[in-house]
C-alpha cells in the first residue's frame, strides 16, 4: 500500500567508503517504504546506489572523510516528484555520462541515473558538489472500502 506525502525530507551523513554507499541503500529503502510504490522504490535505490559509488570512486570527500544524501518528496498536482541528492567534496572533472564497451566493468552509472531519472544535474558551490536526479510518478487514488 503507497500512503500519500504531502512534502518529507530526509538527509544521512555516510561514510567515504564502500560502506557508505550500503548504509545509504538501507537507509533510503527503509525511510521510503510505504511512502513511494516499490517500482519508484526500487529505481530510488539503484540512482543513490550509483550516485553514492560514484561519490566514492571519482570525488573528495566532505570535511569528516563523509558524503551527503538527501532525499525529499514533493507533491504536485497530477504526481509526485522524488528528488534524491548526493554531495560530496568535489571531482577534477564534472560528473558526465560516458561510452563504455559491453565488456568494461565499469563507467555506466550515470547512464544508469539517466535511464531511471526524469532529470539529473550536477551543482557546484565553494564546498563542493551536488549530484541529483528527479523521479517522478503518478498519485494513485486508494481502493475504495468493500461494502461502503
Amino acid at each position: 500500500m503507497v500512503t500519500a506525502v504531502a512534502e518529507r525530507a530526509w538527509c544521512v551523513v555516510v561514510p567515504h567508503h564502500a560502506r557508505g554507499a550500503r548504509q545509504a541503500r538501507h537507509r533510503i529503502a527503509g525511510e521510503l517504504a510505504g511512502a513511494i510504490s516499490s517500482e519508484l522504490l526500487a529505481d530510488a535505490v539503484a540512482v543513490v546506489a550509483e550516485l553514492v559509488g560514484n561519490a566514492i570512486r571519482h570525488a573528495r570527500p566532505l570535511p569528516g572523510d563523509v558524503i551527503r544524501v538527501a532525499w525529499r518528496i514533493r507533491a504536485g498536482v497530477s504526481h509526485q516528484l522524488l528528488e534524491v541528492r548526493v554531495t560530496d567534496g568535489g571531482a577534477t572533472e564534472e560528473p558526465r555520462q560516458r561510452i563504455v564497451g559491453p565488456d568494461s566493468v565499469d563507467g555506466r552509472g550515470l547512464t544508469i541515473v539517466d535511464a531511471l531519472a526524469d532529470r539529473w544535474g550536477v551543482e557546484r558551490d565553494g564546498l563542493g558538489q551536488s549530484v541529483w536526479a528527479e523521479l517522478s510518478f503518478p498519485h494513485r487514488t486508494p481502493e475504495p472500502s468493500a461494502g461502503v
